[in-house]
C-alpha cells in the first residue's frame, strides 16, 4: 500500500498488516493520556457499559471513544505516538488522505506495532449530543457523558444501548439483558422513546416498560 502523510506532514509507512492486531488501552489509560485534551470525549461501546456497572463482563478486543467531529484533531494532537487511519467503505486509509470519510479513525502505535484506540467522530457539539444514525434524537451533552468515581468519562448506558439496538447481535442482546435491571425509570423512558423514533416497534421497547419487570 502506498505511503501517506499525517496531519503533521511527517511521511509514515502504512502499517496495516493485520486489522486484528489490537492491544487496546484500557479506559483509564486513555483517560490519563487525554487528561489535558481540553475537549469533551467519552468511552463508548461495551467498555462504557462496564464502567457504568463497575466491572467488566468479558475481555474487550478494542476500545472506542467518541468525540465531536471537529475535535478529532485535538485528540490526535494529544496522542502523538499514534498514526491515524480512517475506516471507510471497507478500506483503511491514512486519515489525512480521507478527510470527512466515515466516522471511525483507528490509532496505530508505531513502537508497539498495534492498534490502541478507535475514535468515533460524532455530529455533536460543545452543548448537545446528537445520535449519528438519526439526528432528531438529541440530549444536552452534560447529560450524555457520565464519569466514574475516578473521573473516566463514558457515554450514558441508555445511549450506548440505542447504538446497540440497530443490529441487536447476540452480544448486544446480552448487554441489554445485563443492563436492564440497572436502568432507572428515567433511563428506561428515554431509551424507549429513542427506540420508537429510530426503530419503531423494536423488541426492546416492551421490555423497557416497568410493568414488564
Amino acid at each position: 500500500m502506498r505511503k501517506g502523510r499525517r496531519i503533521y506532514l511527517r511521511v509514515v509507512p502504512d502499517p496495516v498488516v493485520d486489522v486484528r492486531a489490537w492491544q487496546p488501552w484500557s479506559p483509564h489509560e486513555v483517560a490519563v493520556r487525554l487528561r489535558s485534551v481540553g475537549v469533551a470525549w467519552a468511552v463508548a461501546g461495551g467498555w462504557a457499559l462496564d464502567l457504568f456497572v463497575g466491572g467488566a463482563a468479558h475481555p474487550h478486543g478494542d476500545i472506542e471513544i467518541v468525540v465531536a467531529r471537529e475535535q478529532l484533531v485535538a485528540v490526535q494532537s494529544a496522542l502523538p505516538e499514534l498514526d491515524w487511519f480512517a475506516v471507510a467503505g471497507g478500506k483503511m486509509l491514512p486519515a489525512e488522505s480521507a478527510p470527512g470519510r466515515g466516522h471511525q479513525t483507528w490509532g496505530w502505535d508505531r513502537e508497539a506495532a498495534c492498534w490502541r484506540v478507535d475514535v468515533m467522530r460524532e455530529p455533536w457539539d460543545e452543548a448537545e449530543w446528537v445520535y449519528r444514525r438519526n439526528e432528531a434524537i438529541r440530549r444536552p451533552l452534560a447529560g450524555a457523558i457520565e464519569r466514574t468515581a475516578d473521573g473516566v468519562p463514558y457515554l450514558a448506558p441508555e445511549l450506548v444501548l440505542l447504538f446497540k439496538a440497530t443490529e441487536a447481535r447476540e452480544k448486544d442482546e446480552r448487554d441489554f439483558a445485563r443492563l436492564l435491571p440497572l436502568l432507572d425509570e428515567r433511563r428506561r423512558q428515554w431509551l424507549a422513546s429513542a427506540l420508537q423514533t429510530a426503530h419503531p416497534g423494536h423488541a426492546w421497547v416492551s421490555a423497557l416498560d416497568p410493568g414488564s419487570v
